[in-house]
C-alpha cells in the first residue's frame, strides 16, 4: 500500500510533531507513527465499506418509493442500474472487507444518517446522473462509471471531509492516498470475482518496514551529528534560522543516505528536494538542493557515505 514516498511522509510528519513536542518520548513518537499506518489503512478499508453502503442506501430509497400512497410511475418501476452495478455487488459480499472489519471493529453502522446523507448528494451530483441516464450496460461500463463517481465527487463531497477530519487528524492528510489505493483495488475487480483482493499494508513486507524504522531511527540517532554538518554547510545561516521542516528533511536526507547503501544518491536528493517543496517555504528546495549536494561530496570523498550496486554512487 505504502510506497517509498509515503513512507517518508509518515516519518516527516511523526518527527514534525515530536520536534513540537517538548515532552514527547522518542517511544511515543514511535508509537504514533505505527499507529498513523494503521489509520491510513482504516481509511482505506472504511472508504471501500462506503461504496457497499451506498448499494443499500439505493435499495432503501427504491423500496421507501414503492411504499408510497401515491407511487409514481417512477416510484413503482425504478431504475436499478446503480443497485445492479457488479463490481459494487462485489464488494458489499467481500469476505475478505468483512474480515479486515471485524478484525480492526471498523464499520458504519453507527453512521447511518451520514451514510444517507452522503447518498443523496452522489444522487444529485452528474457523475451519477449521466451513469443512470446512460443505456450502455456491461462489467467494464460498471466498474468505470464507479471509480468515475468516486474519483470525482464521493471523496471530494465536503461532508464526509469534515466527517473524517472529525474521527481522525490524520485522515486529511492520508484521503489522497487512501483513494488511490480504493481506485486501484476497483480496477482489479474482474467480471468472474468471487471476492476482491485488498490491498497490504506493505508493498514488500521486509524491505519497506525496515526502511520506515530505520529512517525513522536513524534520523533521530544522527540528528546531533548532522545538525553540526548542516550548520557548516548552510554558510551564513544558524539552525535557529532554518525552517523547522527543512531541518528535519535534511535530517532524514542525510540519514537516508548513510543508512541505505542501495538507494542512489540521486533518488534520496530528488525525493526530499520534492517534499521541501510541497511542504515547506517557496524556496526550501533550492536550500535543501545546495545543502545536501555539499553535504553528499563531502560525505562519499570521507567515506562516510557508502553505496554498493551499479549506477548507486551518482
Amino acid at each position: 500500500m505504502f510506497n517509498r514516498r509515503q513512507l517518508r511522509i509518515k516519518v516527516l510528519h511523526v518527527l514534525y510533531a515530536f520536534h513540537a513536542d517538548k515532552e514527547g518520548s522518542v517511544q511515543d513518537a514511535h508509537k504514533h507513527l505505527m499507529k498513523s499506518l494503521e489509520k491510513t489503512y482504516d481509511l482505506y478499508l472504511l472508504l471501500l465499506m462506503l461504496i457497499g453502503e451506498f448499494q443499500d442506501a439505493a435499495i432503501e430509497r427504491i423500496e421507501k418509493g414503492r411504499m408510497k400512497k401515491q407511487p409514481t410511475s417512477e416510484d413503482l418501476h425504478p431504475n436499478t442500474k446503480f443497485v445492479n452495478n457488479k463490481p459494487m455487488r462485489v464488494i458489499i459480499k467481500s469476505k475478505a472487507i468483512a474480515k479486515e472489519a471485524a478484525n480492526r471493529s471498523l464499520g458504519w453502522g453507527q453512521e447511518q444518517d451520514m451514510v444517507k446523507k452522503l447518498f443523496k448528494s452522489l444522487v444529485a451530483s452528474e457523475e451519477y446522473i449521466a451513469y443512470m441516464e446512460n443505456e450502455e450496460r456491461g462489467f467494464q461500463h460498471d466498474r468505470e462509471s464507479l471509480n468515475r463517481m468516486f474519483r470525482k465527487h464521493i471523496v471530494n463531497d465536503e461532508s464526509l471531509q469534515e466527517w473524517l477530519e472529525e474521527q481522525s487528524i490524520m485522515w486529511s492528510d492520508d484521503l489522497d492516498l487512501a483513494c488511490s489505493i480504493v481506485l486501484k483495488t476497483v480496477k482489479t475487480i474482474s467480471e468472474d470475482s468471487d471476492d476482491l483482493t485488498l490491498s497490504g499494508m506493505w508493498k514488500e513486507e521486509g524491505d519497506d518496514r525496515e526502511f520506515l524504522e530505520n529512517l525513522f531511527s536513524k534520523t533521530l540517532d544522527l540528528a546531533g551529528e548532522h545538525d553540526a554538518l548542516i550548520e557548516q554547510a548552510a554558510s551564513n545561516w544558524d539552525l535557529d534560522r532554518i525552517a523547522t521542516i527543512d531541518l528535519i528533511l535534511l535530517r532524514m536526507a542525510l540519514a537516508e543516505a548513510r543508512s541505505f547503501e542501495t538507494v542512489p544518491l540521486k533518488v534520496t536528493m530528488n525525493e526530499y528536494i520534492d517534499l521541501a517543496k510541497f511542504y515547506s517555504t517557496e524556496k526550501s528546495g533550492a536550500f535543501v538542493n545546495g545543502v545536501l549536494d555539499k553535504l553528499f561530496d563531502a560525505m562519499r570523498e570521507d567515506g562516510t557515505i557508502v553505496k554498493t550496486g551499479r549506477g548507486l554512487i551518482g
